[in-house]
């Protein structure tokens, strides 16, 4: 059944915007009247999904071009948390967040895990941890090897890295000259990045330790210019103390104001449909969506040119599948009748898990935790001057480090890094944020880069909202538990240098020894989680190849009309995290679209 318009609820963005410049949570009259070129389903961020956004902006430059960008969730406007940086847990768990739990894990002991995603404009990019991190080189030359495009290449995908970023100085006012090569960096892109925004006690502890045990812990001066190896200040979607989101990016009141373009929030598209046969393959050309808050009647549309899904590893998997393109078994077991025959959709999920440890400090003088009246003088600063502890998520300096060729780990395993140059673990130095007076504690936050196990997305009924099974398959690689394992250790010979003396450290009494194999993997099962990084349920690979669901220009494969632009089309997860590659992809999706278009802008 058919939505009957409805005039009610039009969320304008500010007084000061043009009228046309809306973000509407209803289906308005001059939506249906539309015939869009381009539809694109997810304004949000990574599972990542902010991709959408990215694309609805560029494709909308065409004032030819009619774009219509759906988001399932609400709109980010006025929703204070997503502006400050150190405010993002109370985004998570909120409305705010998809709220997903993980099937039981056996690499985790069985234990299921909270899954946050953004469920808002700008999704995970408006709740996310702000980190700004490209990866390896060598990760972008697998993605060309791998599906025959040298377009995915470092050398051709860099130019995209700089057309999002906007250099911005960091918010303390520090010069940041010797955190970054500007070589590697742009101030010209819409997406503010920037290093650290308020310094921590400890930073200072782990540049000397860097600089005196050298070697692997070697000083790196821009961890974003493809060669990360190192100890290095780390960047993020920060400028001016606030969260810059791809909804805040690229969704502009200027962009907003576009004649050609409409934003609708709080509607969530379910299913993309058949439209006819084009040159022997299946069309499709119609979107089935639906209202959020009155999930009936269906609101179905047929667009002239593509459909993109964005909509992030879970939406996008999830669309597919309900719409009866995946593992046609699988499909049928669920009383969903199979259209296209594409077992890889749902499959080859990789994701990163992450441990915690954590380091006393056993000296006098230390903060013990956060107290409320801390938390005032903090927003107040922030809402003074946009600067303060609120304007950092605590992680301004990260290591990237390889097991040693020498390990004998490589006896047993081959080595799933794409490189020399890439790194197998990730360690994030979490003093606090309190800039002159030490935490009592250290985190540490060990990731393994690129991990051997693959999970999936599967249906658990043909209901769409209902949500997927999500099993990221923890630990199914031993390798990826011993590379939590290597980074614990390594850790620990970071702070045997003289610049932690004075501090005293030690690890509590419940952690197992780090000489005991056995008992430390075992305390890393019970205590890990998820790294929020998931990809690959979509992967790109060569136009004639039988496996991956897209071709290396982000088409489903075996189809027409149906364009897949997100982290799911990643066949390898890069050694990092996933926010920059993501807008990378997209900034290159929507060139190959305009020119497959024949519009160069």
């Amino acid at each position: 059944m058919l939505h009957r318009l409805d005039l009610a609820t039009i969320w304008v963005v500010a007084a000061a915007i043009p009228a046309r410049a809306i973000i509407s949570d209803t289906w308005l009259p001059e939506y249906a009247e539309t015939l869009y070129d381009f539809v694109v389903v997810g304004g949000d961020l990574l599972a990542p999904a902010n991709a959408g956004a990215v694309v609805a902006n560029r494709l909308s430059e065409n004032p030819e071009w009619h774009v219509l960008l759906i988001e399932a969730g609400p709109t980010h406007v006025g929703v204070f948390d997503t502006r400050v940086p150190g405010l993002l847990a109370k985004l998570q768990g909120s409305r705010y967040d998809w709220n997903y739990t993980t099937v039981p894990q056996t690499g985790f002991n069985n234990r299921s895990i909270k899954f946050p995603r953004g469920h808002i404009l700008g999704g995970c990019s408006s709740i996310d941890g702000l980190f700004y991190t490209r990866g390896s080189s060598s990760d972008y030359d697998r993605w060309a090897e791998v599906t025959g495009d040298s377009g995915w290449s470092w050398k051709n995908i860099l130019p995209y890295f700089l057309k999002n970023e906007k250099w911005t100085n960091p918010a303390d006012g520090h010069d940041p000259d010797g955190e970054y090569d500007p070589t590697y960096h742009s101030t010209k892109g819409v997406t503010y990045v920037s290093s650290y925004n308020s310094p921590q006690v400890i930073d200072s502890k782990v540049i000397a330790a860097s600089r005196e045990l050298g070697g692997e812990f070697a000083y790196n001066t821009d961890i974003n210019d493809g060669e990360e190896l190192g100890i290095g200040w780390s960047h993020s979607t920060i400028g001016h103390g606030e969260r810059s989101s791809a909804a805040t990016s690229y969704l502009t009141p200027e962009v907003l104001a576009r004649h050609n373009l409409h934003v609708l929030t709080d509607h969530q598209v379910t299913h993309v449909l058949r439209t006819s046969s084009r040159g022997g393959m299946p069309s499709y050309r119609t979107i089935r969506f639906t209202p959020r808050k009155t999930p009936d009647p269906y609101i179905e549309i047929n667009v002239k040119k593509e459909i993109i899904l964005s909509a992030g590893v879970v939406g996008t998997t999830q669309i597919l599948l309900q719409s009866g393109i995946g593992n046609a078994t699988e499909l049928s077991e669920l009383g969903i009748k199979p259209v296209v025959d594409l077992p890889s959709v749902g499959k080859n999920m990789s994701e990163q898990a992450i441990f915690f440890s954590m380091y006393n400090l056993g000296i006098p003088g230390t903060i013990e935790a956060v107290t409320p009246e801390m938390q005032t003088e903090w927003l107040n600063e922030w809402n003074t001057t946009k600067t303060g502890p609120l304007t950092s998520i605590g992680v301004n300096l990260i290591g990237w480090l390889r097991i040693p060729d020498s390990s004998s780990v490589w006896e047993e395993y081959q080595d799933p890094s794409s490189g020399k140059n890439t790194p197998h673990i990730e360690i994030g130095f979490d003093g606090g944020s309190f800039q002159t007076t030490p935490r009592s504690t250290i985190a540490n936050a060990i990731i393994p880069l690129q991990p051997e196990s693959r999970g999936s997305i599967t249906l658990r009924s043909s209901d769409p909202f209902d949500h997927p099974n999500i099993d990221f398959g923890f630990f199914n690689s031993k390798l990826d538990l011993i590379t939590i394992r290597e980074g614990v250790r390594q850790i620990h010979r970071l702070y045997s240098a003289p610049a932690f003396a004075e501090y005293n450290l030690s690890l509590p009494e419940s952690f197992p020894s780090l000489d005991d194999d056995n008992a430390l993997e075992e305390y890393i099962r019970n205590n890990a989680d998820h790294a929020a990084h998931p990809v690959g349920t979509a992967a790109m690979s060569p136009r004639d190849a039988d496996w991956g669901a897209v071709d290396p220009d982000l088409l489903l494969k075996t189809v027409s009309g149906l364009r897949i632009v997100d982290a799911s089309v990643m066949p390898f997860i890069p050694a990092g995290h996933t926010q920059a590659p993501v807008y990378a992809i997209a900034e290159r999706a929507a060139d190959i679209i305009k020119e497959v278009w024949e519009w160069y802008g």
